[in-house]
C-alpha cells in the first residue's frame, strides 16, 4: 500500500517528503519523546493489568475468608449438636419419645384422639364462655394460687 502511494508521487516530492521527515520528525528530542510516550503508555497499561489482577484477587481472597467463616460456624454448630446428643437431657428425652419412658413419680397423660366432636366442642367453648365461672383479677388469681386455694378447688372438682 505505501509502495502504490510513494509511486503516485513524483520525483521532487518524494525527495521534499524525505527531507522533511528527516529535519522534522526524526530530530533527538522528537525521538525521546516518543519513546517517553510509549514508555508511559506501557506503564499505564501494565498498572491497569496489575490492578484489575490485584481486584480479582482480592475478591477471591475474600470469598475465600467467607467460605472459612461458614464452615467455621457450621463445625462449630455441628459441635454443639454432638455435645447436645450425648448429654444426659437428649438421651432422657429420646428414652421417653421412642420407648415411652416416664421418671418416677410421673404419671401419663392420655388425651382422647382429635375427633370431629372434640374439635366442635372446644370451639363451642370459646366461642361461649360458661357464664357461671367467675372471673376474678390477675392479683386475686395470684393470691389464690399462692394461698393454695386453686389446688383445693381443683381437687375438690377431680374428688367429684
Amino acid at each position: 500500500m505505501c509502495g502504490i502511494l510513494w509511486t503516485m508521487f513524483d520525483e521532487a516530492t518524494r525527495r521534499h517528503i524525505k527531507y522533511k521527515i528527516k529535519h522534522d520528525y526524526l530530530q533527538p528530542n522528537t525521538i525521546v519523546l516518543v519513546v517517553a510516550l510509549l514508555l508511559a503508555l506501557y506503564w499505564a497499561w501494565q498498572s491497569v493489568v496489575k490492578l484489575q489482577q490485584n481486584y480479582t484477587q482480592q475478591r477471591e481472597l475474600d470469598a475465600k475468608h467467607r467460605q472459612l467463616k461458614l464452615t467455621e460456624l457450621e463445625t462449630q454448630t455441628l459441635q454443639y449438636q454432638k455435645n447436645y446428643y450425648e448429654s444426659v437431657e437428649y438421651k432422657e428425652l429420646a428414652a421417653r419419645q421412642k420407648l415411652g419412658l416416664v421418671a418416677p413419680g410421673e404419671k401419663v397423660l392420655i388425651l382422647p384422639k382429635n375427633t370431629v366432636s372434640a374439635q366442635a366442642d372446644a370451639r363451642e367453648k370459646t366461642t361461649r364462655p360458661n357464664m357461671r365461672e367467675e372471673r376474678s383479677s390477675n392479683l386475686e388469681q395470684w393470691l389464690q394460687f399462692l394461698a393454695g386455694s386453686t389446688a383445693q378447688r381443683v381437687y375438690k372438682h377431680t374428688s367429684e
